[in-house]
C-alpha cells in the first residue's frame, strides 16, 4: 500500500532521521569516541556505515523503495562484503518474504469471497444489543481476529466503514467517544494483536523466521500463541480500559446511551445465501490452519500448505487468484524485505552485531544485576525501534544486534527474542511506525494529543510487560 505523507508526516521523518543521526553520534562519543570504532574491523566498519545509510534511506525515503533496496544490495558487492552475488541475495532465500506474499493473497481471497460482509452483518446484528455489548465485543473480536484474516490493514479496512455506520446508527457526534474508542481498538490493538499468532501477519512471520534462522527454537502454531497471547493480550486489556476512561474523563459532556435509534438505517442485507466458493473457501483455509496446529514443520514445512491453497484458487474453475492480483501485490515491499534480511544476515554473519553489541553493553555499569541489565537491553531496543518506520525493517536489524547480547549477560536467547518482538511490535508513538496507526490518525477523529498519549503509554507498556515477562513469563 503506497501513502501520501502530508507536510506534518514528512516533519515528522525528517526528525526522526536527524534524531536517529544525533543518537548515534552520542553512543560513539559515550563510548569513547571515534576511538571505540577501532574495535571493528573494516568490514565491519563499512557494514556499520552501510547500515546508517540504509536506515536513512528506509526513514526519509529520498528515492523509491524498490531502487533504495538495489541500492543496498549494489553497495555490499562495492565495498567487497560480499564476495558473490548469491551471497548478496541470500536475503531473498528467506522463507519468511514468500510466507507474507501468500497469505496476503489468500487475504485477498477471503475478502473477494465476502468474508468482509460476513463480519460487517455479524458486527451489525451485535450492535443491536446495544452499544455496550459493542465496546466490550469490539476488543474482544479484534484480539482473535488475526487468526480469521492475516492482514492487520485488511481488518482496519473492514471495520472502519463499520465503525462511522454504528457511530451515526447510535445518533453520536462526529469524533465521538465511542468514535475515538473503536479507531483505537482498529488502529492501534489491531496492528499490535497481529503477534499473536506467527501466521497473522508480516512482522510476525518475520519474527519467527528470524528465530528459526538463527538456531532459537522452532516454534509450532501453537507454541508461539502460548508463548506470545498472555502477556500481549493483558497488556491490551490493560490500554482498553485506560483509552476508554480516558476518553470518558476528557470529554465529559457527552453521553453514553444504551438504546438504538430505530429511525436510522444501517443498510443490513437479510437473508443472503453464501456462494458455494465462500464455503469452499473458508473450509480451505481454517483447514491450512489446522495442518499448521497438528503437523510437524520439519515434515510439512509451514510454507507447504499455503503454497498449495494459493495454486488451488487459481484452479480455472475456481478463479480466485489471477496475475492481476499478483502484479498488485506490493513488490516494493518485497525487495525491501529482502535486501533487509541481505543486510542482517551480513551484520551477523561478519561480526558486525556482536561488535555493536559490545558497544552498546559499554552503558550497563559493571556488577550490576541481571535485572538491570535487561531494562537497560529493553531501552536499547526501544530508542533503536523508534528510528524505524517499517517494523519488519526494525526486527531484521535489531534482532543479530540484541541476540548477541544473550552470552554477553547470561540470558537465554528465546527470552531475549520475544524481548524484541513485544517491544518493536509495541512501538506506535508516532503515526508513521506502524500502517493502521498512521490510517487511524490520517482519519482525523484522533487529535494530536490524543495520538501521543495513546501510542506512548501503549509502547511504554508493552516495554514493562516484555521485561516482565523475561523473568516470570518466557
Amino acid at each position: 500500500m503506497k501513502f501520501t505523507f502530508n507536510t506534518d508526516l514528512h516533519k515528522q521523518i525528517k526528525i526522526i532521521v536527524y534524531l536517529f543521526l544525533f543518537t548515534l553520534a552520542v553512543t560513539i562519543f559515550l563510548s569513547g569516541g571515534l576511538s571505540a570504532l577501532e574495535d571493528f574491523s573494516v568490514d565491519q566498519q563499512l557494514t556499520l556505515g552501510l547500515l546508517v545509510f540504509a536506515v536513512y534511506l528506509w526513514i526519509a525515503a529520498p528515492i523509491p523503495t524498490g531502487a533504495s533496496s538495489f541500492l543496498i544490495l549494489a553497495l555490499m558487492l562495492l565495498l567487497n562484503l560480499a564476495d558473490t552475488v548469491e551471497e548478496v541475495l541470500a536475503g531473498f532465500l528467506s522463507p519468511a518474504i514468500y510466507f507474507i506474499l501468500l497469505l496476503s493473497i489468500i487475504s485477498h481471497v477471503l475478502v473477494k469471497v465476502g468474508l468482509d460482509q460476513v463480519v460487517s452483518r455479524f458486527l451489525i446484528r451485535c450492535s443491536r444489543g446495544g452499544i455496550r455489548f459493542i465496546i466490550i465485543g469490539l476488543p474482544l473480536f479484534v484480539l482473535i481476529s488475526p487468526i480469521i484474516l492475516p492482514s492487520a490493514v485488511a481488518r482496519f479496512k473492514i471495520l472502519f466503514p463499520l465503525i462511522q455506520n454504528m457511530n451515526y446508527l447510535y445518533g453520536f457526534a462526529e469524533k465521538s467517544i465511542f468514535q475515538k474508542y473503536s479507531l483505537y481498538i482498529i488502529g492501534m490493538l489491531n496492528q499490535n494483536v497481529t503477534t499473536v499468532i506467527f501466521t497473522g501477519g508480516g512482522f510476525p512471520i518475520l519474527a519467527s523466521q528470524l528465530i528459526r534462522d538463527y538456531n532459537i527454537a522452532d516454534l509450532g502454531w501453537v507454541e508461539w500463541f502460548i508463548m506470545i497471547a498472555p502477556p500481549l493480550w493483558l497488556g491490551s486489556i490493560f490500554m482498553v480500559l485506560f483509552v476508554w476512561y480516558y476518553l470518558k474523563m476528557t470529554m465529559p459532556d457527552e453521553k453514553i446511551t444504551t438504546f438504538l435509534n430505530k429511525e436510522k438505517d444501517i443498510n443490513e442485507e437479510r437473508g443472503e445465501v453464501f456462494s458455494t466458493k465462500f464455503w469452499f473457501v473458508l473450509v480451505s483455509f481454517f483447514l491450512m490452519i489446522i495442518v499448521w496446529i497438528v503437523t510437524d514443520q520439519e515434515k510439512v514445512p509451514l510454507l507447504l500448505p499455503p503454497m498449495l491453497l494459493v495454486a488451488f484458487y487459481a484452479i480455472p474453475k475456481i478463479g480466485l487468484v489471477t496475475n492481476r492480483m499478483l502484479r498488485d501485490y506490493d513488490w516494493e515491499n518485497f525487495l525491501l524485505l529482502g535486501a533487509s534480511f541481505s543486510l542482517g544476515l551480513l551484520l551477523e554473519s561478519n561480526g558486525t552485531a556482536e561488535a555493536l553489541a559490545n558497544l552498546l553493553i559499554g552503558f550497563i555499569p559493571e556488577g550490576t544485576s541481571i535485572v538491570i541489565k535487561v531494562v537497560i537491553i529493553a531501552l536499547i531496543v526501544f530508542v533503536l525501534r523508534f528510528f524505524f518506520i517499517v517494523p519488519s525493517s526494525a526486527i531484521v536489524v535489531i534482532f543479530p544486534i540484541v541476540i548477541s547480547y544473550s552470552e554477553l549477560i547470561g540470558i537465554p536467547p528465546i527470552q531475549l527474542a520475544f524481548l524484541v518482538v513485544m517491544i518493536i511490535g509495541g512501538m506506535m508513538i508516532l503515526p508513521i511506525h506502524t500502517t493502521t496507526t498512521y490510517l487511524a490518525y490520517g482519519t482525523g477523529i484522533f487529535s494530536r494529543r490524543e495520538q501521543y498519549v495513546f501510542g506512548m503509554l501503549t509502547s511504554i507498556l508493552f516495554v514493562i510487560i516484555a521485561i516482565l515477562s523475561v523473568f516470570f513469563y518466557w
